[in-house]
């Protein structure tokens, strides 16, 4: 039987500050890594030295020992790295801080994400921007997932807007989605940005008429439809509802989570595409959304606001229709409702600006603003919210979480 003294709360979130891709030069992405770790634990009244875990995602670059060792903590019990790939993988890492929480294998672990784009290239920029094109010929893998990609790249498709561009044609085939419908998503997440200090695209306000006039960079996807590209970091703690409860900020306790995808899924679309119709137009968050749903015995209509990660507007859809605030083939008639919007829709979404136009966290904003929505502390915040459902990107193995007020 689980104790619950040690069910895992998150208990401080803390992030570096955000800036367009290159915009920061004077900390490295490890430097930004332990300011968003070392931020987190102020937010939470913890001493940094007493964090004893570390856990990421995505194959994030700053070594976890290394970050430990920085920020002088007295010991580490331990280590964590979701497979998730890409976006994906920031409620996994979440989720498996929770249990080892819980487990009793450590005490307060901080997941934490950096991203310097500036310092780094990413999967999909031109090497040719740079003067570094390929020599022709063969070239041998490097590792599994580049031989992975050597059944799709031939083809064109070399880059996250068109892989799940192709994903949201099938979307709009079947269901008669439009891309005034995928623009309500982007213009609610700007307008909620627009209140939000932190927020890259804060005092840029934006309208339909904006998103509709913005240049198509993969059918159906505009500009506005495509998440940032920034450097920062952010971090959240994650300890027992024991230890939460002593520290002054409210405790926020993980009432579920849950990773994975459909056995046949891989990748997902990005490189495979044998699955079903019906889960090639889906996102693949089947999975999650049923195991969260049981392990927390809520419904949709329990939750107060959400936290959908939105690499593209249109993936937010899908994610709604997988977690049942929808029927499927709904969702753009849902968010063109204006149901996404605070103050007034009934599921106000990216309450910080998301992706689209907080930041581009690879979702780790997402958590940082869910407990902030929780604690009455967010820049849209929805009156007496007490449940918020967070989720990792669709259209990849993904995962999610549902945090409630204690």
């Amino acid at each position: 039987m689980s104790d619950p003294a040690r069910q895992a709360c998150i208990v401080g979130v803390g992030e570096t500050r955000y800036a367009k891709w290159g915009g920061i030069t004077d900390a490295s992405e490890r430097g930004l890594a332990c300011q968003a770790v070392a931020n987190a634990a102020a937010d939470a009244g913890l001493d940094v030295h007493d964090l004893d875990g570390v856990g990421s995602f995505a194959d994030d670059r700053n070594l976890g020992v290394l970050i430990a060792r920085d920020l002088g903590f007295r010991e580490l019990r331990y280590a964590g790295m979701s497979w998730l790939p890409g976006g994906g993988g920031a409620c996994g890492a979440v989720g498996a801080a929770a249990l080892a929480v819980e487990a009793g294998q450590a005490d307060a672990i901080v997941v934490y994400r950096s991203l310097c784009q500036g310092q780094h290239y990413r999967f999909g920029s031109a090497a040719a921007s740079v003067g570094q094109l390929p020599k022709p010929g063969l070239t041998q893998a490097s590792n599994l997932l580049e031989a992975e990609m050597a059944f799709s790249l031939p083809f064109g498709m070399f880059s996250a807007p068109i892989a799940y561009a192709m994903v949201m044609q099938r979307h709009m085939h079947l269901f008669g989605t439009t891309s005034e419908q995928m623009g309500a998503v982007a213009v609610a997440t700007r307008a909620h940005a627009n209140r939000n200090p932190r927020a890259v695209m804060h005092g840029r306000p934006m309208t339909l008429e904006d998103h509709q006039g913005s240049r198509m960079v993969a059918e159906p996807f505009r500009l506005f439809d495509c998440c940032l590209e920034n450097d920062g970091a952010c971090a959240v703690i994650v300890t027992t509802a024991e230890r939460a409860r002593d520290l002054a900020k409210p405790v926020v306790r993980i009432a579920a989570h849950a990773q994975g995808a459909p056995g046949e899924y891989g990748w997902g679309p990005f490189l495979d595409t044998n699955g079903s119709d019906d889960l090639y137009a889906g996102g693949g968050a089947n999975v999650i959304a049923r195991e969260i749903w049981a392990k927390s015995g809520m419904v949709p209509g329990d939750v107060d606001c959400a936290q959908i990660y939105d690499h593209f507007s249109g993936l937010v859809l899908l994610m709604l229709e997988a977690f049942g605030f929808c029927e499927k083939g709904e969702g753009g008639p849902f968010a063109e409702s204006g149901a996404l919007a605070w103050p007034n829709g009934s599921l106000p979404n990216n309450t910080h600006g998301g992706s689209l136009s907080e930041a581009y966290m690879h979702g780790m904003n997402n958590l940082n603003e869910g407990v902030r929505q929780l604690r009455g502390e967010s820049t849209s915040q929805v009156e007496g919210a007490e449940t918020c459902l967070v989720t990792s990107a669709a259209g990849v193995p993904t995962s999610g979480a549902l945090l409630v007020r204690d």
